[in-house]
């Protein structure tokens, strides 16, 4: 599936390039699923997330900005349903180099803040609220392919990073550092006007 959406981007390339003083809009949309069986269990988890970026690139190589995302994930099990709702907003600088006027690999560093919010339904209908609040700190490596005039695909795989969550009532502070280059694959579409 990821070489066909490769080989469909190459066919309808066309050449251009973004440049110096240009207003980067872009972002991405993703939805996971997982269900697992485990003996008398079965668990389900989907997520969706909303991850728009608005840049200015200064330099022909480098871009500044600022970006925010969006995203909910339901959580089914044989004991308990979980529904969390995460917020992040924070800047961004890229690093871009140009491979050729269709291709460029690019590498986006992000810090900001977080904020999170779950509900933890129990078998009687009761619920449990957590709220927490933390920073995140990201690298994600990516490659552009530019369709026609500064529009065109992102495609990444992953990248490196660092969260904290420290929860209101009792809840448990988070801290986690997570690598999962070539564990997820991602598609956006940016245009430099």
């Amino acid at each position: 599936m990821k070489k066909m959406l490769v080989m469909a981007a190459l066919a309808i390339c066309s050449f251009a390039n973004a440049q110096k003083g240009t207003i980067l809009v872009g972002g991405n949309i993703g939805y996971t699923s997982e269900k697992s069986e485990f003996r008398f269990r079965d668990d389900k988890a989907s997520t969706f997330t909303f991850s728009p970026k608005v840049g200015y690139q200064f330099h022909e190589n480098w871009t500044v900005g600022g970006e925010f995302s969006l995203s909910t994930s339901d959580i089914d099990n044989t004991d308990v349903k979980r529904k969390d709702n995460k917020f992040r907003t924070g800047g961004f600088v890229r690093y871009t180099k140009s491979l050729s006027q269709t291709f460029s690999v690019f590498a986006d560093m992000g810090v900001g803040f977080q904020t999170e919010k779950n509900k933890i339904y129990t078998n009687a209908n009761n619920y449990v609220r957590y709220k927490g609040d933390g920073a995140y700190v990201d690298v994600t490596p990516a490659l552009f392919i530019n369709m026609k005039k500064g529009f065109g695909l992102n495609f990444s795989i992953g990248g490196l990073g660092y969260e904290t969550l420290s929860f209101d009532d009792n809840g448990e502070d988070y801290s986690n550092f997570y690598f999962n280059f070539g564990k997820t694959f991602n598609i956006g579409i940016s245009k430099n006007f």
